[in-house]
């Protein structure tokens, strides 16, 4: 089967395509990444330049694979999100549960309670409690006097994803899943047991810095932001005065966020921001770094307190996996482990994928993870197979067919 992704983002677009069988055993025939200036902060700078550069990646896409595409899976971003957690309870005096028990909790539930202007990207159980005791697998065939259900639900701007939808029609392409793009990161960099007992998947972007939390083999929080890597070349520019290339360039080859006292005697010549020829100036190492420890803290500390903000510190997850290009820089996995307590390691998509080493780089983690979604992961299986199986029911349709049996 081939499966194809599609990321837009802030400074890049990327599309790959794979011969997959299944998450653990795929072969990418593809994977184009180039530059683009025509987004800004998710706006849409130049629609027409956006377009034929997208065009321009698709086909270059399927004349690398030899395939016409036909369907897509998209990145989503999920800036400007809303994390909601609600849970139902019923009780069902110690009968057996089966699936009607479960539809009744979630019907009575806020699962199908829309937000205008926002789009359920995951919406999904993530735990279940059987007279006070937490279960993460379905409880159906159990005894209980009680039947409580905990959900979780990612809802994303819908601007943005009009954009991707508009942008996807002009290129007749149908859209088979749009993912959130910390899910994508995780995908391809967290292992299974890694999911399984509770883990942080930091993707530093250039734009942007995304979260992921699995736990329990459960995605139950995602979350990205406007401030990544090219914040911090911004800053390094401002504060020693020279042009972007250069800055880049010094974060690359010089950039740390923890210094040495060598630093202070190592001198680095930059050229002056006037662009002038043969105009240079000479810096120290450790002022380099001055400026980068800052942004990164900040970066961290702000990740932080959004998992504070949804209560989800008090779960004391202990492990922490960055990835993206930001994950690169030098000593950042160590001041990790300051601001989180956690054990930290630097991601890149799984060796069991066996991706080329050409493409198998922290930076094109989100990219590759676009292939590896499988959306039976992410929803209840019991209410798609009734809402496939009737097809012609609908939400009110289904609401009748509960109260014929609850």
């Amino acid at each position: 089967m081939i499966k194809a992704g599609l990321n837009i983002g802030n400074s890049k677009l990327s599309c790959v395509v794979c011969d997959y069988q299944s998450s653990k055993k795929l072969k990418i025939l593809s994977l184009v990444d180039i530059p683009t200036k025509d987004i800004k902060k998710n706006i849409v700078i130049s629609y027409n330049n956006l377009l034929e550069e997208t065009k321009k990646l698709i086909l270059d896409s399927e004349k690398n694979s030899q395939t016409k595409l036909n369907s897509i899976n998209v990145n989503v971003t999920a800036t400007e999100s809303i994390s909601e957690y609600f849970d139902s309870e019923i009780i069902i005096n110690d009968e057996k549960i089966n699936e009607l028990h479960l539809k009744k909790a979630i019907n009575q539930s806020s699962y199908f309670k829309k937000v205008e202007n926002y789009y359920d990207s995951i919406n999904n159980i993530i735990a279940y409690e059987l007279d006070k005791k937490f279960l993460y697998s379905e409880p159906i065939g159990n005894y209980a006097n009680k039947v409580k259900i905990y959900f979780y639900k990612l809802l994303l701007n819908m601007k943005y994803i009009n954009n991707i939808k508009n942008l996807t029609k002009d290129l007749k392409l149908h859209i088979e899943n749009l993912i959130p793009s910390p899910i994508s990161s995780a995908l391809s960099t967290l292992s299974e047991d890694e999911k399984n007992l509770g883990s942080i998947c930091i993707d530093l972007g250039h734009s942007t810095t995304s979260t992921a939390i699995f736990e329990n083999n459960n995605f139950i929080f995602g979350d990205s932001f406007l401030v990544g890597s090219n914040n911090i070349t911004n800053d390094i520019a401002r504060g020693v005065s020279t042009t972007i290339a250069s800055a880049e360039r010094l974060k690359t080859l010089y950039g740390s966020v923890i210094s040495s006292p060598s630093d202070e005697h190592e001198i680095i010549e930059i050229p002056l921001i006037s662009g002038e020829s043969n105009q240079f100036n000479q810096i120290n190492r450790s002022t380099v770094n001055s400026i980068i420890k800052p942004r990164v803290e900040e970066t961290l500390e702000i990740v932080w307190q959004k998992i504070k903000h949804n209560n989800l510190h008090n779960k004391k997850i202990k492990n922490v996996v960055l990835t993206g290009g930001g994950a690169q820089l030098e000593g950042i996995a160590e001041y990790a482990k300051i601001i989180f307590s956690s054990n930290v390691r630097l991601g890149k998509p799984l060796d069991y994928l066996n991706i080329e080493k050409n493409i198998s780089k922290a930076n094109f983690a989100d990219i590759i993870g676009t292939v590896l979604f499988e959306p039976k992961n992410h929803s209840i299986k019991y209410i798609n197979k009734e809402s496939n199986s009737k097809k012609n029911l609908g939400f009110s349709g289904f609401f009748s067919w509960l109260d014929q049996y609850i």
